[in-house]
């Protein structure tokens, strides 16, 4: 252990980050030499990913997915500042924050997220939403108050992307616009859900079949203009109207890791070891979006909430035991499953020999998640909240 209070600093508030910094905390540090921890992130709250689609059908509240770090991080040692990174300077263990504040670290972890590629397509950051954030869900949710408040007999959407944001994005629509939405899933492979396994993908398109989603399969977007899209499909261009336009291509990575002085792979993610240090940099922790992680057969890891939380439980603990000479863990991936919400109280789980489909999996993908969420405490109060709320729904009635 050194002298000095270890200065740890990690980049990104997401599963990783926050995640990393919760296990960091709840560490056996010794009481002369506790860590400083500091967490940065430029929003001031956490976001549940795999939960923001309940916010468009109002299943769920935005408290309940996106709660304040200040809340989630009162009771621990850890200290949050809201910033966006503007440099990381290496060579000086210096992080540089818009506010121009200085921050020096003697660990950093990068856990920066990926952010929407919508620059690489003619219109597509004018006219299309993105759905990644909190704000996003906003915006849609505007959007959708002002087109149902109109006189259009029937709310065209688009959604370009047919992955699990995608798929799980158009059932929840489909739910919420009912009889008047024309919803149409576009994606440029010959099928939805590519890396899925095939139970899932099934019963995802009999949910997208019943909910009369049109699916534009092997087909790219052209151009993006406020009214309508230029779809191509094998070289034949037709112009199709839409009423809005949603985002839910595979994210890039953030551009702050390509102005590094790291190693980095053809997406500009950071290459790290087994140990989730960056390879030329054991100082420097990458996971989640941010890094190039591999299996032991050299396959990257998916970029999901999954891979995310399980990094986090690895880079605590092998921060904590360069400190403490220790050895360090490699990293090992172990695959739990996946599970997409399919609509309004529809889902399908797909693993460890278990295959759910329905209300079923509806519940047991709620009850996995209010697991997972971050905190006890936050835990109690949505769990108190979702008791709660059909409790005063039949009181009302």
């Amino acid at each position: 252990m050194t002298d000095s209070i270890p200065k740890i600093c990690i980049l990104g508030g997401g599963f990783g980050g926050l995640y990393t910094a919760l296990r960091l905390s709840q560490l056996p540090w010794t009481d002369q030499h506790p860590p400083q921890i500091t967490l940065i992130d430029k929003s001031d709250r956490f976001l549940f990913s795999p939960l923001l689609y309940e916010l468009v059908t109002s299943e769920l509240q935005s408290w309940e997915i996106a709660p304040p770090f200040s809340e989630l991080l009162a009771n621990t040692p850890v200290n949050f500042q809201q910033g966006t990174v503007t440099a990381i300077n290496v060579n000086n263990h210096k992080i540089t924050l818009d506010n121009q504040n200085d921050i020096c670290y003697d660990r950093l972890v990068i856990a920066l997220g990926g952010q929407s590629s919508l620059e690489f397509l003619p219109g597509a950051k004018t006219h299309a939403i993105p759905f990644r954030s909190l704000e996003d869900a906003y915006r849609l949710q505007d959007r959708l108050k002002t087109l149902e408040q109109s006189d259009r007999d029937k709310i065209r959407v688009a959604i370009i992307g047919g992955g699990y944001s995608g798929v799980e994005l158009a059932c929840k629509l489909a739910d919420r616009l009912g009889e008047r939405g024309r919803i149409r899933l576009i994606e440029r492979n010959s099928d939805i859900l590519g890396p899925s396994t095939q139970f899932n993908r099934d019963t995802a398109k009999k949910a997208l079949e019943k909910r009369l989603v049109w699916l534009d399969l092997e087909t790219t977007v052209a151009d993006i203009q406020a009214d309508r899209l230029s779809l191509d499909y094998k070289g034949q261009i037709d112009n199709i109207p839409v009423d809005l336009i949603l985002w839910t291509v595979s994210p890039i990575a953030s551009p702050l890791l390509a102005n590094l002085p790291l190693a980095h792979n053809e997406r500009k993610l950071l290459k790290v070891n087994q140990y989730l240090q960056t390879v030329e940099n054991p100082s420097i922790y990458a996971i989640g979006d941010a890094a190039d992680s591999r299996d032991q057969e050299d396959k990257p890891y998916a970029a999901t909430a999954q891979v995310a939380l399980q990094q986090s439980d690895y880079c605590a603990w092998n921060i904590w035991a360069s400190f403490h000479d220790k050895p360090a863990l490699p990293f090992r991936y172990q695959p739990l499953g996946e599970m997409l919400t399919l609509g309004v109280d529809e889902a399908t789980i797909s693993g460890l020999g278990l295959e759910l489909a329905g209300p079923l999996a509806h519940l047991t993908r709620r009850l996995v998640y209010l697991y997972r969420l971050p905190t006890l405490n936050h835990q109690i109060a949505v769990a108190f909240n979702w008791i709660a709320q059909p409790l005063l729904s039949l009181i009302s009635e």
